[in-house]
């Protein structure tokens, strides 16, 4: 399926047209606050609608219908991209989301007699767990990669330090200013977070100390004038973005031998699991990775699996090489709750009245 065409000369625009409206929808959603990106976003699925409808020669909104939305839902199904590889259910999906918020803008607006798209079902997405978790020995192999002696491999470190103590996005830490991070009170204001949502978060001692050492020696080495205060900059001393900072972190997680898919999204996914490892409660971790619902922490629920482990290793029968008997073996003597005790107490006054019963008869103990 080709992509958006290229923008008409200003005179070709239908002002009652597909094309206009797009242009109308992105402007309010701007207006209303809304992301650059997630304008960015909408206004390529929506254009790329605009250039298929127009083939089939529909080019005003009120003449979209269900049935042809659902064929061009089909039509995302099928298509390919350049390498041959099919879109992704997640891209999908973003599509359609765009569809649906487009035509209800559209009925709201009175533009539209109806919405076509409200009753247009998404493909049902994945639950994929986070493949880049970490042991704590992992990430501090990763941590020590650095070369220390250079002022960007102390950027470097704050940067790594900041990520796994904060569980920010590599977005959120770009985002950075100097006057964001209060030493005193060890918190990060997150003013760039997803979905233009402020938080404040905590951030650890030691990862205090390495964003203060960098500011005392590296910082002043890399930034140029005008100096922006944004709090980590690059070698040409500019703000980073979040795939410059992805760029540098990986080769760090390469040299620590460390396969695993990801980038700055690996700090964010371990620090997530190893604290509810470490029972924290799933609302305060919610607010740490500034989740909008709890069902999206959930997902590292299932991650966290050491408590799992450890209850499947004292009591399934073949979790060891040694057999275990009802589950005493690995239970151990000062896991024995009062109800076992009785249970084996009870066990044995029948085993004994048995041997008695026995003897009594004459028969063999």
């Amino acid at each position: 399926m080709p992509g958006p065409r290229p923008r008409p000369a200003s005179e070709e625009i239908d002002p009652h047209g597909l094309y206009a409206a797009v242009g109308e929808f992105c402007e309010w959603l701007a207006v209303r606050n809304y992301s650059p990106r997630t304008v960015v976003h909408y206004e390529g699925n929506l254009l790329a609608f605009v250039a298929w409808a127009a083939e089939r020669g529909v080019t005003r909104p009120g003449d979209v219908t269900q049935p042809m939305l659902e064929r061009y839902q089909r039509s995302l199904f099928y298509r390919r991209k350049p390498n041959g590889q099919p879109l992704t259910v997640r891209a999908q999906v973003g599509h359609l989301v765009s569809l649906r918020a487009f035509f209800r803008w559209l009925a709201r607006a009175r533009r539209v007699l109806f919405d076509p798209a409200a009753a247009l079902e998404l493909p049902r997405m994945r639950r994929l767990l986070p493949r880049g978790v970490l042991s704590v020995e992992e990430m501090e192999a990763v941590l020590a990669q650095p070369d220390l002696t250079t002022p960007e491999g102390v950027r470097d470190r704050a940067v790594m330090e900041t990520l796994y103590s904060t569980a920010m996005r590599g977005q959120e830490a770009a985002g950075l200013g100097i006057f964001d991070v209060d030493f005193g009170r060890g918190t990060v204001h997150i003013r760039a977070g997803k979905g233009q949502r402020e938080r404040m978060v905590p951030i650890g001692e030691r990862a205090l100390a390495w964003v203060d050492r960098y500011l005392v020696e590296a910082r002043p080495l890399l930034a140029v004038p005008p100096d922006d205060a944004v709090l980590f900059v690059t070698n040409w001393g500019r703000a980073f973005t979040a795939k410059r900072m992805s760029v540098m972190v990986r080769p760090y997680i390469d040299a620590a031998g460390i396969t695993k898919p990801g980038a700055c999204h690996i700090f964010r996914h371990t620090a997530a699991t190893l604290m509810l490892e470490g029972g924290a409660d799933l609302r305060y971790v919610q607010e740490l990775l500034g989740h909008a619902d709890v069902s999206t922490t959930q997902i590292y629920t299932r991650v966290s699996i050491r408590q799992l482990k450890a209850i499947h290793t004292n009591c399934h029968p073949a979790a060891t090489n040694t057999p275990k008997v009802r589950g005493i073996d690995a239970i151990g003597d000062q896991a024995i709750s009062a109800d076992l005790e009785q249970w084996l107490a009870t066990e044995l006054a029948e085993e004994l009245a048995q041997v008695d019963t026995d003897t009594d008869d004459g028969g063999e103990p």
